[in-house]
């Protein structure tokens, strides 16, 4: 049985939360946000500040740990400020989610319920691949990246660090999208988008990009 931390109590804490208590392995050990002054015990679960991770492994020496915030540059400099090791976050995979053995998934990531991750589809770390996305094979997703809801990822696409991708979009085979940049819902990808772009529309066109 796997103790959790979840570093974050707003709404994507709650979804996170479902599924730490779904899955038959894991059970909640503590959730971590600022809005706790102080390291306590309610229910049974320790409540405190982000920054009394270091106690909770003192307390619980095998505890795993997930960033439960949904925007990228959030969850970056959380990992960043807490200095803990890669080791010590989990890979959590909503039960429903359909998986190929062929996947790989770095520390961090979590894929939430209906998902599907194809053959030979690579997540970086501490990305999130919210309800319902489709990762099709060969797809190679970067570190800090949001799949929001619906989203689908035909073959080989590539999705760059720090990317956000809206609930819906659909990318076509072989494209990619750039370092931190936005796709808006329902968008249809049919070009690559530069870094720091912001892409909309059937078929989405780039509408503001720092290039």
């Amino acid at each position: 049985m796997q103790s959790m931390v979840i570093i974050g109590a707003g709404g994507h804490g709650k979804v996170i939360r479902d599924i730490v208590e779904e899955r038959p392995d894991t059970v909640l050990a503590g959730i971590l946000d600022d809005r706790f002054e102080s390291l306590h015990i309610e229910n049974g679960v320790y409540h405190g500040p982000s920054f009394a991770a270091d106690e909770l492994i003192r307390l619980c020496p095998d505890v795993k740990f997930i960033i439960a915030v949904g925007r990228n540059n959030l969850r970056k400099k959380l990992f960043e400020s807490l200095g803990l090791p890669l080791e010590r976050y989990a890979v959590l995979v909503h039960p429903s989610a359909a998986v190929s053995r062929s996947a790989r998934i770095e520390r961090g990531s979590v894929v939430m319920a209906a998902s599907v991750i194809q053959a030979d589809a690579c997540i970086g770390m501490h990305s999130i691949v919210n309800t319902g996305a489709i990762v099709e094979h060969d797809n190679q997703i970067g570190d800090y990246v949001h799949l929001s809801p619906g989203t689908v990822l035909t073959g080989g696409v590539t999705v760059m660090d720090g990317a956000h991708v809206g609930a819906g979009t659909v990318v076509i085979p072989g494209k990619t999208i750039g370092r931190r940049s936005v796709t808006g819902a329902g968008a249809a990808i049919i070009d690559d988008i530069p870094d720091d772009a912001t892409a909309v529309g059937v078929p989405a066109r780039t509408i503001k990009s720092q290039l």
